[in-house]
């Protein structure tokens, strides 16, 4: 069976710049993966028996003005990237914030899983979420407009 020991490894041999965020004992331990300067840094918690990778895109109501149609064409892109250009990975939101997640089983997690989930992560991260801001902030633009009007 892997464990975060097996993980800590996959991260060295992947060169990826990280560190060690937490590890009480016998409970999970969570890396802080650091994809880039200008991307937000991906948690890996290994719990057994998952190991589960997030990072935290923003806040629903930082990204959006707060109207209706607003947060629907927003919370429509992100079920739209789900099924078009994400494999291990979804969007989700836990409260108000939105986060980028995937879940691994530890027991028989290998290399090339890990790397891949990785990848994918950091490609969401420099391509989508540009598109994702941008999409809020037109929306954004757009109301203040109108409600000059």
């Amino acid at each position: 069976m892997r464990t975060e020991k097996d993980i800590e490894a996959y991260l060295l041999r992947l060169n990826r710049r990280f560190d060690a965020a937490a590890h009480a004992g016998d409970g999970p331990t969570t890396y802080l993966v650091y994809p880039s300067e200008a991307m937000p840094p991906i948690a890996v918690r290994v719990a057994p028996p998952l190991v589960v990778l997030r990072v935290h895109i923003g806040d629903v109501g930082k990204l959006v003005h707060p109207k209706p149609d607003a947060e629907l064409a927003l919370f429509r892109k992100l079920l739209e990237l789900n099924v078009k250009a994400l494999v291990h990975a979804s969007y989700g939101l836990d409260g108000e914030r939105i986060v980028l997640s995937a879940a691994l089983e530890l027991e028989n997690l290998d290399f090339n899983e890990l790397e891949a989930t990785l990848d994918e992560l950091e490609l969401a991260l420099a391509q989508q979420v540009p598109i994702l801001a941008e999409l809020s902030a037109r929306r954004e633009s757009h109301s203040q407009a109108s409600t000059k009007a």
